[in-house]
């Protein structure tokens, strides 16, 4: 099929998106939208950025050429950056398919049946939207975080010293649960951005950016391994002989010697966590809750009424004061 059919069968399916749709180029996940649809280009606009920029259909026609050569598919990391969007405008078309996983874009042997739904899945839908509903996650760290907020307006985190010792010891506890889940969750997030992450091309979002990086480990072989390759290259053992801080430890314990005679000790001091009342956190917690809850209900002055005496029940349990409302200024807090 010559590409003038292909290049027309494209400017309709583009003219059939909606005005607003968001697109995003495939390795670098920049958002963008397209702005006009000419003859012999494409206008697009990036989110981050102003002005225009063109895409010409002479431009389209190379790509095209180079996919039609590919037939299992052509690796989009040999396109310069900034012709990412080229990909992703090519995809709209229903005989062309961006692999996300892959990281290629592929001519179909025949028009898919689906490519409104490509469509879909090109869009960048903006999690923030206020008219999507709001769900709360079943995750740790959400319920922490809640609670860590609610503390955190409740007292003045940058009057450390001038808080109750009850007090620190509720921030704390609730900063290292944060602290713990989160990292859990960052580790899962990882998990799976690295099957997205290509080639050391950073990947945009709406707070930041990420880059794929590869972090280099060394453990040594056997000892007897290394020894005899060591020695096979004319290095004396013994010159790579160290010390076994097992074996220093287990003589320590049959002779007569200090521990510091063979180590320099550093001592330093720290809080640790000894426990978490998670009774009380889920108590509180519920509180919490139905206080957002009420935001937006009819009963908000009686269920308010129900949750002050939780709270004061809460208070003489823990010994830290409760605050009256989820969004009390820290300033009128008289603690």
């Amino acid at each position: 099929m010559p590409f003038s059919v292909s290049w027309h069968t494209l400017l309709e399916h583009l003219e059939d998106l909606p005005a607003d749709a968001t697109l995003v180029t495939p390795l670098s996940r920049n958002p963008f939208r397209i702005t006009d649809v000419q003859e012999h280009l494409v206008l697009v606009e990036y989110r981050e950025e102003s002005g225009t920029v063109p895409l010409q259909r002479e431009q389209f026609e190379t790509l095209y050429e180079r996919i039609h050569d590919a037939p299992d598919g052509f690796d989009l990391d040999r396109l310069p950056p900034d012709a990412e969007p080229y990909a992703t405008v090519l995809s709209i078309h229903p005989r062309f398919e961006v692999d996300d996983r892959e990281g290629t874009i592929t001519e179909l042997a025949s028009p898919t049946s689906t490519a409104p739904s490509l469509v879909d899945a090109t869009l960048d839908i903006d999690a923030d939207d206020e008219d999507a509903s709001r769900e709360e996650p079943d995750l740790p760290v959400y319920a922490d975080a809640l609670l860590l907020i609610d503390a955190l307006e409740r007292h003045n985190p940058t009057d450390l010293a001038g808080m109750e010792t009850p007090a620190l010891v509720n921030l704390y506890t609730l900063l290292s649960d944060v602290q713990r889940n989160a990292n859990d969750l960052r580790q899962d997030v990882s998990d799976v951005l690295l099957d997205r992450l290509h080639h050391d091309r950073p990947i945009s979002g709406q707070y930041g950016s990420l880059q794929r990086t590869t972090r280099r480990n060394r453990s040594l072989k056997p000892d007897e391994e290394v020894l005899a390759i060591m020695e096979d290259a004319g290095i004396d053992p013994e010159q790579i002989l160290g010390v076994d801080r097992d074996k220093v430890d287990d003589a320590l314990d049959v002779t007569e010697l200090a521990e510091s005679d063979v180590y320099d000790i550093e001592e330093r001091e720290y809080v640790r966590k000894a426990e978490v009342d998670e009774e009380v956190k889920e108590t509180r917690l519920q509180g919490l809750k139905d206080r957002l809850a009420a935001a937006d209900g009819e009963d908000t002055e009686i269920l308010q009424q129900e949750i002050e005496e939780l709270e004061a029940r809460i208070e003489e349990l823990t010994s830290f004061q409760s605050g009256r409302s989820f969004h009390t200024p820290a300033s009128s807090d008289s603690s």
